[in-house]
């Protein structure tokens, strides 16, 4: 009996790229034999260009091509997890439609999955063509990461993977909304290898991914997969009592108790001062933390569903 592999494409404005991912995935799926059979997932996260109309076209000629059609822009991690919820297959491989991801080596993913891999993480190699700024940000949150995360996440890994069938069903029962879904993933555990990759070179078009996008995904990531932020709140706090105490109790002594024996001088309204300041700027940055953890408290209780799907095609085979 052959085995279905689920390809699942997050799209967000790439109708350029769309004929050329399918062009590009038609050989090395068909590399795999005649022991596999796939289907192509396209996840259309509120594109505003003809991004949908080229997916349509798609599934005219090629049933094995299905769609969901997000009514306006929810994420890429969203889009990624919509199509793992909709993926029927016994794996699953995620990849973009840049083509930065390399499609030929996807039969060395099915190869590494065959081999008793449940999780195949495609990591990316250090790229001369990355940004400083990117290069970074994408190394600082790593480092803060592999500090005060409770997972451990790869550095350099990616979205691009291929996820075996209970991997996907366990992931399908997380309900948080602010995910990175390559951090649950990684949470979940399970065998995992590993194929390293020099990214290409962007096919057509823009990273719909800006610095923006990467930092409020950066934040999300902290706040999910760590309580190290909500804990630093008490830490700072017990610092501040640890150096505040001595220091009030030595300028009580010495103010009212010596008399002012070693020099100081300190005047009453500049000790209130400086102390009423300092301690306001510790009560603002804690409740700013706390209001994180509030924030995504409140988005978890009103229960919003992840997306919403506004057409469905060819998912009834």
């Amino acid at each position: 009996m052959n085995k279905l592999l689920s390809i699942i494409i997050p799209i967000c404005n790439e109708q350029d790229n769309i004929p050329l991912i399918y062009q590009a995935l038609m050989p090395e799926l068909n590399r795999l034999g005649s022991g596999f059979s796939y289907e192509i997932i396209f996840v259309n996260d509120g594109s505003i260009d003809q991004s949908l109309e080229k997916i349509n076209e798609l599934t005219k000629i090629d049933s094995r091509v299905s769609y969901l059609d997000f009514s306006r822009n929810f994420g890429k991690e969203i889009a990624v997890t919509a199509g793992l919820h909709n993926a029927k297959g016994e794996a699953a491989i995620i990849i973009d439609a840049d083509l930065q991801h390399p499609v030929e080596l996807i039969p060395q993913f099915v190869e590494k999955w065959q081999a008793g891999a449940e999780m195949v993480i495609g990591v990316r190699e250090k790229s001369k063509r990355s940004g400083l700024i990117k290069k970074v940000g994408s190394l600082a949150f790593y480092k803060i990461m592999d500090f005060i995360g409770e997972t451990k996440i790869s550095a350099r890994a990616t979205d691009f993977r291929l996820i075996d069938r209970k991997v996907i069903n366990e992931f399908n029962r997380f309900t948080e909304h602010g995910r990175i879904a390559r951090g649950l993933l990684d949470w979940l555990g399970f065998s995992k290898d590993y194929i390293y990759f020099t990214p290409n070179q962007r096919a057509n078009g823009q990273a719909s991914y800006n610095r923006l996008k990467l930092l409020h995904l950066s934040v999300s990531a902290f706040i999910s997969h760590s309580l190290f932020p909500l804990k630093f709140a008490g830490y700072l706090g017990v610092l501040i009592i640890l150096f505040s105490g001595p220091l009030g109790l030595f300028i009580f002594i010495d103010k009212y108790i010596l008399g002012d024996v070693t020099g100081f001088n300190f005047s009453g309204s500049a000790i209130l001062a400086v102390i009423n300041l300092f301690m306001t700027g510790i009560i603002l940055s804690c409740l700013g933390l706390i209001a994180l953890y509030i924030g995504s408290i409140q988005s978890e209780a009103m229960n919003r569903p992840l997306y919403i799907v506004r057409e469905k095609k060819n998912f009834n085979r």
